[in-house]
């Protein structure tokens, strides 16, 4: 295909300064001395200044013998004025012929305009990179959202709540590493690549070792090795990094994502309730100043006092249904499809029948933060049973409008018990469920040896960047989120 029009005059333009010996791509380094928010952060100290910044050209304009323009750096955007008699012939005549998009490096000192704009009054320019294709724009952006996915470096150019975005996650990031780093917890890195799909009902991606000639999977969780560092003596652990999963893709999910999960010797899952409420109502404060964000249209509020509720207590209170009064399978069941759950892709069992009322009719109502605790052991094969009512784990979800934030045990430390629920999944496995988890019996091998009362957390950092951005849909929050490719 031929270029279009612009893009040859662009190319041109390239053509031109290279015959003169000027290529713009041979610049390798430009010195910098200042930034566009630090000088109109401290104006004061720099007036009357020299400075060298540099920056992509966002927008250009001509009055005769002076230009004005902007700039953009990594802090901001910064106004440079260049009049033909404080450059030399060549640079005033280059640089009228410069493109939105091209980046420059200047010299010069710092002033203010008449209409009281903090400037650079430019004295020397080198173009330091030639853009060959045009920005999208300026009042319009990239109105294509499918694009700004695929083009997510042309989005962080034009779009500030893109950048804004990206920097609140950064930010959260390192928030939760502080946090826990804090409280005395070792970061550990663990394998992408396993021989076993476990420490989780998911389907993995499936690859293969040419030189082992196995089968391998990408991790569906970081959890079975983090316990095993627990085993070893590792009492507070934590991992933050990327999980796969082989599944759906909406507003919510994306086939990878990032996680924390994290173990503690001695503690529950009620202190896993108190770490992760304390970890969020913090970094909504020092990262936005506030409690109160938006997000899918609710006014949320984060401050500490999070609702806390069991399961059965949350389907009592919105459909009516006494789930505890209830011991049957087949009652249970009955009483589920009469508030018109489906249960016909479940096993027919108490505990199922409870989590289906839960997920299908509960879930849905659930907008300010509410733990949802004691989820049945039918559902939870790696939590410890409630020493209360053996139907039920020392497990929660919390539930921020309509979407699940995290995942918590008091942690399974009984081997035998926790084979038996890997030989559950197994069965589940060969009767079809790709999403079943596999027996782990090195897992099972390191429980033998002794693993003190844990609890454990996994939180969806994705989710809560959404969360704390208010952005609606989870590519908004991931730089480079999976595609489809384009025919």
């Amino acid at each position: 295909m031929e270029l279009s029009e612009i893009l040859q005059v662009r190319r041109d333009k390239l053509a031109a300064l290279q015959q003169e010996g000027r290529d713009p791509f041979r610049q390798t380094k430009f010195a910098r001395t200042a930034w566009s928010q630090e000088i109109k952060d401290h104006y004061d100290a720099f007036e009357e200044k020299q400075v060298r910044v540099a920056g992509r050209i966002l927008s250009k304009r001509g009055m005769g013998k002076a230009i004005f323009c902007h700039i953009k750096d990594d802090r901001g955007l910064i106004q440079l004025y260049i009049r033909s008699d404080a450059v030399t012939e060549t640079e005033f005549a280059d640089f009228r012929k410069y493109d939105i998009g091209d980046i420059i490096g200047v010299g010069g000192y710092v002033f203010k305009t008449k209409t009281g704009e903090i400037s650079v009054h430019v004295q020397s320019v080198v173009l330091l990179a030639k853009s060959l294709r045009p920005l999208p724009e300026k009042f319009h952006g990239m109105t294509s959202t499918e694009l700004k996915y695929r083009q997510r470096y042309v989005d962080l150019i034009v779009n500030e709540d893109s950048r804004r975005n990206f920097e609140i996650r950064s930010r959260f990031i390192s928030y939760v590493r502080r946090y826990l780093d804090g409280r005395g917890y070792m970061e550990v890195e663990t394998p992408v690549l396993n021989t076993i799909s476990g420490g989780a009902t998911a389907r993995p991606f499936i690859t293969h070792h040419n030189t082992l000639d196995i089968d391998m999977y990408m991790r569906i969780a970081t959890e079975l090795n983090l316990k095993r560092l627990i085993v070893g003596g590792i009492e507070r652990v934590y991992e933050l990094g990327r999980i796969f999963r082989n599944e759906g893709m909406d507003t919510r999910h994306n086939p990878e994502f990032t996680t924390v999960e994290l173990y503690e010797s001695y503690a529950d899952f009620n202190d896993m309730m108190d770490l992760f409420e304390e970890l969020l109502s913090g970094a909504a404060m020092e990262i936005l100043g506030t409690y109160d964000v938006e997000w899918q249209g609710q006014k949320i509020s984060l401050a500490p006092g999070f609702k806390r509720l069991t399961m059965a207590e949350a389907v009592k209170e919105y459909l009516g249904v006494d789930f505890m009064a209830i011991t049957d399978d087949a009652e249970a069941v009955a009483a589920a499809r009469a508030v018109g759950v489906d249960m016909d892709k479940v096993e027919p069992t108490w505990g199922h029948a409870l989590y289906e009322c839960f997920d299908q009719k509960v879930e849905e109502k659930m907008i300010q933060p509410t733990f949802i605790t004691m989820h049945p052991v039918d559902v939870s094969p790696l939590a410890k049973r409630s020493p209360k009512d053996a139907r039920l784990t020392e497990r929660f979800e919390l539930f921020i409008c309509c979407s699940e934030m995290g995942n918590a045990f008091s942690e399974l430390n009984d081997p035998i018990d926790q084979k038996q629920r890997f030989q559950k999944q197994m069965e589940l496995r060969a009767r079809g469920d790709d999403e079943a988890g596999m027996m782990d019996d090195d897992f099972i091998n390191a429980l033998e040896y002794g693993m003190p009362p844990t609890g454990g957390l996994g939180i969806g950092i994705d989710r809560c960047v959404m969360l704390l951005t208010g952005a609606s849909s989870i590519r908004d929050v991931i730089l480079f989120p999976t595609m489809k490719p384009l025919d």
